[in-house]
């Protein structure tokens, strides 16, 4: 079993993620995150073509190996390009020096773990997940699943795991191939808990769950009009359902960014919650949101309540 600290890195958003990040703001997020005891650090060559790992990298290297763990994915190979321009259209506020191109391949696989080693400036990692392989699922639990196997018993991986944004495909991959972790995004919320069944599967597999996305991508954070769900604008329904819930949470004196990040570790299958930031003063809220006291009376009025 890896060792992941309760709150983790997320590193999307110091790859430039919609808006730029400067190199200080960058570097000041990863000092408020390890200042903060953060010790788990997540990252992927889809996050600014590279960069987040070569920021995350870059900081690391000199903190002794062992202190930390580090984990990137693989499905998507970088290649180099020179079209110019840059790579919003992906999300990503970088030059496009590169370009994506899906590979769930075992010789893919070892590519791209091999790139991403040398922009982590490591000789391993402790966690490499299967990225997004909503389309290309045989390939991935034929080909990409048993190359990290293979990855992890030469020691270049010291575990396995699939991370996604649904619950159903990588409840497959729990039963179907040897993973030993699960990366889900958005799906057991304190607003949303579509994955439950796919965690009562990983508990009783002894597969652990990093749950991400808990803010519903900004919803939880802010319940208001023009707030995003899943990375959209998100539906007036679900606008109204945060704000109920945001009013249960005002009447335990919580406020409803603490709720959304200590409820995921309300099932015992959550080792993890990552939180995605670009500035100190993010991480240090999020740090601040996870140490706050939450009564157990808050869960029950919300189940009361029909918001669970």
């Amino acid at each position: 079993m890896i060792p992941l600290s309760r709150l983790g890195f997320g590193g999307a958003p110091i790859g430039n993620l919609y808006a730029e990040v400067s190199d200080s703001d960058a570097v000041g997020a990863l000092e408020a995150a390890w200042d903060a005891g953060v010790r788990y650090f997540d990252t992927a060559p889809h996050y600014g073509l590279g960069l987040s790992e070569r920021r995350i990298g870059s900081f690391l290297a000199s903190r002794p190996r062992d202190s930390f763990v580090v984990s990137t994915k693989v499905g998507r190979v970088l290649e180099p390009c020179s079209s110019g321009g840059d790579d919003l259209a992906n999300g990503f506020a970088v030059p496009a020096r590169a370009r994506r191109r899906w590979d769930f391949s075992a010789d893919g696989v070892r590519r791209s773990l091999e790139s991403s080693l040398d922009r982590l400036g490591l000789d391993r990692v402790d966690v490499a997940y299967v990225h997004d392989p909503d389309s290309h699922f045989e390939q991935a639990v034929s080909e990409a699943i048993p190359a990290l196997v293979s990855l992890r018993a030469e020691g270049l991986v010291g575990a396995v795991g699939i991370g996604m944004n649904q619950w159903e495909m990588p409840a497959r991959f729990v039963r179907e191939t040897d993973v030993d972790v699960v990366l889900l995004a958005g799906r057991y919320t304190v607003l949303e808990q579509t994955g439950a069944s796919l965690l009562e599967l990983c508990a009783s597999r002894g597969v652990s769950v990093v749950a991400a996305g808990v803010f519903n991508s900004g919803l939880l954070a802010r319940p208001e009009v023009g707030s995003t769900y899943d990375y959209q604008a998100a539906p007036a329904a679900l606008v109204e359902r945060a704000r109920r819930i945001a009013s249960v949470c005002t009447r335990h004196g919580v406020t409803l960014p603490q709720a959304a990040v200590q409820f995921p570790f309300r099932h015992p299958a959550v080792a993890s919650v990552l939180v995605g930031v670009r500035t100190a003063a993010e991480m240090r809220a999020n740090a601040s949101a996870l140490s706050a006291s939450v009564p157990d009376a808050l869960w029950e009025d919300l189940r009361a309540e029909g918001l669970l």
